[in-house]
């Protein structure tokens, strides 16, 4: 052997131990974690390269070098597929899993909470107040759009979209939001409709709809919803009128300045239960499961009327004689 193959061998034997040592070394640094101190927001736009991404890692302060995250790619391409989307990078998250996360389009997911009992207004304004949501419906005309998208014929959307916590992503917009509060109220209202008792006085799911937003409205006691359905069925089998303030209340608008004075009683609107028969013309509020499940499957009572005893729960009465005593020591402190 020639003193200038040894030296080849020996050249290449240096280049290979070089190589793993390069490869070994990049999976070590690979799996470190990264230098934040505190939790960082990373956005990246559609068709950013992973030359640029890592570049916006290196901003933020995620790594103090991108060698080796370019270096691992070249080991592991699958990696450099980053997807679009706002991301959420942790202290004392490792690298590995950071390309990871944005390889499989792992999103941070925001949430936003609907309470029951809640109104559409309040949930526009709601919607309004995140800054991570992208605004649509910003106009009237943007709304009857939206409604007219979603497939809704009700000029007024109240009750309509089912209250509860939705997932979403950065820049998802409201009208994504509210889409899939409609398709899962459809979809409750249709299972509670399905299986509703039977000689209920609704001529529709609508209907029921309605009288579910009255008794969310009435009371906040689950415990109570079946028992107030009961009264509100009771009055419409005996065609007398609901007589409920939640539904004056949603008829007066921003008339109602946290009273209900005598005049509007007396005022007839077409959400008025002292002056119109039957059920208002649309729901009131946003009834969550509890209700739904209560005017679909109301008590089996007597009671004609309730009162609140001031502390969040009601009185029930079998004769206005007996409501009236309810009154008189619940509510005039007699």
């Amino acid at each position: 052997m020639t003193r200038l193959t040894k030296m080849t061998i020996a050249g290449f034997f240096i280049v290979c131990m070089f190589l793993i040592a390069l490869v070994a070394v990049t999976y070590l640094k690979i799996n470190d974690t990264n230098l934040l101190v505190k939790e960082t927001f990373i956005t990246i736009e559609p068709g950013t390269t992973f030359n640029r991404f890592t570049k916006k890692l290196q901003n933020n302060g995620v790594v103090a070098t991108r060698f080796w995250l370019r270096n691992y790619i070249r080991l592991n391409n699958q990696f450099a597929q980053i997807k679009a989307g706002t991301y959420l990078i942790k202290p004392g998250q490792s690298y590995r899993s950071i390309l990871s996360m944005i390889a499989q389009g792992d999103e941070h997911q925001y949430f936003i909470t609907f309470v029951e009992g809640s109104t559409f207004k309040q949930w526009l304004a709601q919607l309004k107040e995140r800054s991570e949501i992208t605004q649509r419906l910003q106009s009237p005309e943007s709304i009857s759009q939206m409604l007219e998208s979603l497939g809704i014929k009700q000029a007024n959307p109240e009750g309509l979209f089912f209250p509860d916590t939705y997932a979403f992503t950065y820049k998802t917009t409201d009208i994504e939001v509210l889409k899939k509060a409609y398709l899962k109220m459809k979809q409750q209202l249709d299972i509670a409709w399905n299986t509703r008792a039977i000689g209920l006085p609704y001529e529709n799911a609508y209907q029921a709809l309605i009288m579910a937003s009255i008794i969310e409205k009435e009371s906040g006691q689950f415990s109570e919803h079946r028992r107030i359905s009961s009264v509100f069925i009771n009055r419409l089998n005996e065609n007398m009128r609901l007589q409920t303030d939640p539904t004056v209340i949603y008829g007066l608008g921003e008339r109602y300045q946290g009273d209900i004075k005598r005049k509007h009683l007396r005022e007839k609107t077409p959400y008025n239960t002292y002056r119109i028969n039957g059920l208002p013309p649309t729901p009131i509020a946003m009834p969550g499961l509890s209700a739904l499940e209560a005017a679909m499957h109301p008590e089996e009572t007597d009671y004609f009327y309730f009162v609140s005893n001031g502390q969040g729960k009601h009185i029930f009465s079998t004769t206005l004689a007996e409501h009236n005593k309810a009154v008189a020591k619940y509510q005039l402190g007699k």
